[in-house]
């Protein structure tokens, strides 16, 4: 099995469980005399075995992805570094927007509100971090598709 299909499963998976979840809490009370639609236990049984299996596929995964190594790094490392990188692109793109916004002063006498930094150039090194961005995550897709799962 390919790495790809391992992470389609694994948020097929993810879905199932948070569906039966969803059927417990549904099934959990129901009026004296009356039946659950659905048998709480059965439920609870099928939430063990699709727990079961997302455990043992988790690991697989981050066992695969720790083995990968390509471009001189790990997969787990690739991974680190996209989130990561993500996450600053999120961030410096709140800042420029917050930066870039003008304030209307209804008279000259009110206070004149300026940015802390020239936006431009941020906004050049957020692209350029996007580019690494959707390279990386270009790599690390062919890397699902083309490594077998450990």
């Amino acid at each position: 099995m390919k790495l790809a299909q391992a992470l389609s499963d694994r948020a097929d998976l993810q879905t199932r469980i948070e569906v039966l979840r969803e059927r417990l809490v549904a099934n959990a009370k129901v009026q004296e005399g009356e039946a659950p639609a659905e048998d709480p236990a059965e439920l609870m049984a099928q939430l063990e075995d699709c727990t079961t299996a997302l455990e043992t596929l988790i690991t697989r995964i981050n066992l695969t992805n720790a083995a990968t190594l390509a471009d001189g790094e790990t997969l787990t490392a690739k991974l680190a570094r996209r989130d990561c990188l993500g996450r600053r692109i999120e961030v410096l793109r709140a800042f420029a927007s917050s930066a870039s916004a003008t304030v209307m002063r209804g008279t000259r006498s009110e206070i004149k509100i300026k940015s802390t930094l020239p936006v431009a150039p941020l906004q050049k090194q957020i692209d350029a971090l996007a580019k690494q961005l959707r390279e990386l995550d270009a790599r690390i897709q062919e890397l699902n598709w083309t490594t077998e799962l450990q």
